[in-house]
């Protein structure tokens, strides 16, 4: 994938990488924290948790304005990775008033508002050689698997170092005792002869006091999310030490230069556009905004209300065959065995195929040596499932990386803003499966509270193909429109359109909210419904569109 591109895109890659490893171990978790520690609704919990993406995205216009005004891209990446760091650590220390808690997310939104545009708008750059603009499509679809790379393992850190420490303080790991022991702690009404089997199942010895275990239980549970809040916080520092050691590869000067101290100077000549070209890019480009934000919305719930079904509706017990793919080691000699039948069937030469035989033979024994290690029974966290969106990202950027090259190799690639509207449809379908599927669960108001967990739950099978489809839409949505946007964007204007474009994404992940605001007042099926109907809108939108943004896009 890598063949062709500058060394930059490794830098770029492998810096992203480390970065949203820590992002993503701590979104795994968060709104899950809120409730556990703070004992919070799951629409109060919603609401911080929509403040806190708005924050990240809205902040990369800062980012981008201080990027574009100074020239000095690489400072303002290193300075956004030093902040998000401090937010991290802020995050780590147990105990913290909830009004801390949110300052230190403010912090991390700061951070990563000077980070992640900055940082596309560099890889954008790369591509601005003619050399390489053929490769740019293809090179942000890279970059995006970096990001999901990083994604792939954050929640099994999350949950493996939380239930580490649930067994170091001589407890064992339910999802359901967090809401029941704050229930009893508030004086609110609580099913105590549940909470009592779970207490006992959870402890090493039987529990005689209730109010004593719920607060301790709480205690260890949260504290135990610190920790993985901790682990963000070292991701960060190897991102940072890749940076720093190799940002020299990256646009702002001379290797030379580099090595001499600061490469990038601090004004440069920028080009600039007829103001009617430039007009009609921006006009573009703003279509595209409007259009995003709705997609952000809705596949954004995989860390919200998404988060919440899997905690409340899906099974919480599986199997040794399903938990093959619940745990990370495990998963990964799945995916193993499966890459290496695509490349023993695929057209290549020899020594590829045998190497797929041995990769598939590997993952097939490493699988069953899991299989046969598992016992009759096993515990799934919530947020596991958030490690099936990345996974997919890993396993099918090859392929829709391969597929689109097959695809201009013959003249019939779409283009940026077509796949956008094709992704949109995709979302649409996604959630359309949630809502068929989530006919005649109990809405949470029927579950007498905001959080109550339900009695009867759907199979993983439900959540993990919605993961799958989501995760397709994603591939020909999100690197194209960073693409889209790298490719459009006048050039004295590159870091405000990236920031533009997560602006953008800011609006859609403020409306977060409104799944959370549904979540505990409607069905649940119309939860969904709701969110299949404005894809569409969206998707209606962009194809309307379609000859105007396509127009943009060649004269780019």
């Amino acid at each position: 994938m890598f063949k062709g591109h500058p060394k930059g895109l490794y830098v770029a890659f492998l810096a992203n990488m480390g970065e949203r490893f820590g992002f993503y171990t701590m979104m795994a978790i968060l709104v899950l924290f809120l409730q556990a520690r703070y004992a919070l609704p799951a629409d109060r919990a919603g609401d911080i948790y929509s403040w806190f993406y708005f924050g990240i995205y809205i902040l990369a216009l800062v980012g981008g304005l201080i990027a574009d005004w100074t020239h000095r891209y690489k400072g303002v990446i290193l300075a956004g990775i030093v902040v998000m760091l401090a937010g991290y650590v802020l995050m780590a220390i147990p105990g913290m008033p909830l009004a801390f808690a949110v300052s230190a997310l403010m912090i991390i939104a700061l951070g990563n508002g000077l980070f992640k545009g900055n940082l596309q708008a560099l890889v954008g750059q790369l591509y601005d050689d003619p050399k390489y603009s053929h490769l740019r499509d293809r090179a942000f679809s890279v970059f995006y698997m970096g990001i999901n790379i990083g994604a792939l393992f954050a929640p099994s850190a999350a949950s493996g170092i939380r239930n580490w420490y649930l067994r170091l303080q001589g407890f064992g790991y339910n999802s359901d005792l967090p809401y029941l022991a704050n229930q009893l702690l508030q004086d609110k009404p609580v099913d105590t002869a549940k909470l009592q089997t779970l207490a006992d199942q959870v402890s090493s010895q039987p529990v005689t006091d209730l109010a004593a275990f719920a607060q301790r239980y709480v205690d260890v549970f949260s504290t135990g999310y610190n920790l993985a809040f901790a682990i963000a916080a070292g991701a960060m520092v190897v991102s940072m030490l890749i940076f720093v050691f190799f940002k020299r590869y990256l646009p702002g000067g001379s290797a030379a230069k580099a090595k001499a101290g600061d490469a990038e100077p601090v004004k440069k000549e920028v080009p600039r556009l007829p103001k009617q070209e430039e007009k009609q890019r921006l006009i573009a480009l703003g279509l595209v905004f409007l259009v995003v934000m709705f997609f952000w919305m809705a596949f954004h719930q995989n860390g919200l209300t998404l988060t919440l079904f899997a905690e409340k509706y899906t099974a919480s017990q599986v199997g040794p065959g399903m938990n093959l793919v619940f745990n990370i080691g495990s998963l990964l000699c799945l995916a193993a065995l499966i890459y290496g039948l695509i490349l023993v069937v695929k057209k290549g030469a020899s020594r590829s195929k045998i190497t797929g035989a041995v990769l598939a033979a590997a993952g097939g024994v490493g699988a069953w040596l899991f299989y046969d290690s598992f016992p009759a029974t096993n515990s799934v966290s919530p947020e596991i499932y958030q490690q099936f969106n990345p996974l997919f990202i890993v396993l099918l950027t090859p392929l829709v990386v391969g597929f689109f090259a097959w695809l201009d190799g013959r003249g019939k690639e779409p283009s940026s803003p077509r796949k956008i509207g094709i992704g949109m449809l995709i979302t649409a379908v996604a959630f359309t499966l949630m809502a068929v599927f989530s006919i005649g669960l109990p809405s949470q108001v029927a579950l007498h509270g905001a959080a109550a967990p339900a009695a009867d739950r759907v199979s993983p099978d439900l959540l993990i193909g919605t993961y799958f489809i989501l995760t397709i839409a994603e591939l020909f949505l999100s690197p194209m429109g960073i693409s889209f946007v790298s490719k459009v964007a006048p050039p004295r204007l590159q870091g405000l359109m990236q920031g533009c474009w997560l602006g953008a994404t800011a609006l859609g992940n403020k409306l977060l909210v409104v799944g959370s605001w549904m979540w505990v007042r409607f069905e649940i099926w119309q939860v969904w419904t709701v969110f299949v109907v404005l894809c569409l809108i969206a998707a209606l939108v962009i194809f309307s569109l379609m000859k105007r943004l396509e127009r943009v896009t060649k004269g780019a």
